[in-house]
């Protein structure tokens, strides 16, 4: 072997243990010590890394409830109130139970409420066809039915109802986590509280249309006459842009709207079913007896 060679050998090994020695005093000088309650917090998550919270992933949750000084902002929607009161507790913090959320569709357009107007053969994905035109029924705001929110949800929480032609929303699998609401290029699915044993009020339509283009594109539409908006004695009712919408931080879910409303476009969701006023059952209980005596 040539001298040339030798020298060539020890150089490289020479520069090879250099670079080394200079990467080791680089990575200590710029070392970032992490904050060993990040792994903490992100071992008290579910891990569904969702992104829900609003951040990339449970530990970009984890990392920003250690950071914050004040976390009242920051919620893990698939975790239940406990476990974020108890990752409140394990950083120092006071946390007091945020009211459980689900997914909501605003939207009853089925195909028997919604007549089509046209036929649409393409790609089917909702963001494409809302890019392309206003959708295959009179309602330009309406579900286009291609199931893209259906699609977004890991939990398994959705599906599209085949007669219908809406999607479905399983209340016992849903967690809120917001993926459906990115998702819909219409913005009809809203996050809403789950309301006391489980029941929900609201308006199920987005159409801001007049009232009588709205009705004619569906049935079951909102026409912004402002009839429940006149009997909610809680002022949660509000009119904008000829829709109605109700607020379920102030509603108390007393139902007074529902009845009011002359396209059926108000919402009630496991609610025991309306007595029956004592007079009627009477008149109804004298009338059976002359009735069949004509029979």
């Amino acid at each position: 072997m040539s001298i040339i060679v030798i020298y060539t050998i020890i150089s490289l090994c020479a520069l090879g243990v250099l670079a080394a020695l200079i990467l080791y005093f680089v990575a200590q000088k710029f070392m970032v010590i992490e904050d060993p309650r990040i792994d903490e917090v992100e071992g008290m998550l579910p891990g569904a890394n969702c992104g829900g919270c609003g951040f990339p992933g449970c530990r970009g949750f984890a990392e920003a409830m250690v950071k914050a000084d004040d976390i009242s902002d920051l919620n893990c929607p698939v975790s239940d109130a406990d476990g974020m009161v108890a990752i409140a507790a394990h950083l120092g913090h006071e946390a007091s139970a945020a009211d459980p959320k689900i997914a909501v569709l605003r939207c009853n357009g089925t195909c028997d409420n919604r007549a089509k107007t046209n036929h649409y053969d393409g790609a089917p994905n909702c963001t494409i066809v809302a890019s392309l035109y206003v959708g295959d029924t009179g309602c330009t705001y309406g579900c286009l039915g291609h199931g893209e929110c259906v699609d977004s949800c890991k939990f398994d929480a959705m599906y599209m109802d085949p007669i219908t032609g809406l999607p479905v929303i399983d209340a016992d699998k849903c967690v809120a986590c917001g993926a459906c609401v990115k998702a819909c290029p219409k913005n009809i699915i809203e996050l809403r509280n789950k309301g006391k044993k489980d029941r929900r009020i609201f308006v199920s339509c987005v159409n801001k249309d007049k009232g009588g283009v709205a009705k004619k594109a569906c049935s079951v539409a909102c026409i912004g006459c402002m009839k429940c908006q006149k009997v909610c004695p809680f002022e949660a009712i509000t009119i904008e842009n000829n829709l109605a919408y109700i607020d379920f931080n102030k509603c108390k879910l007393c139902r007074k709207c529902v009845p009011e409303c002359p396209t059926d476009a108000i919402h009630e969701l496991n609610f025991p079913p309306k007595k029956v006023a004592a007079p009627i059952i009477e008149s109804l209980t004298k009338e059976t007896p002359k009735e069949n005596n004509h029979n």
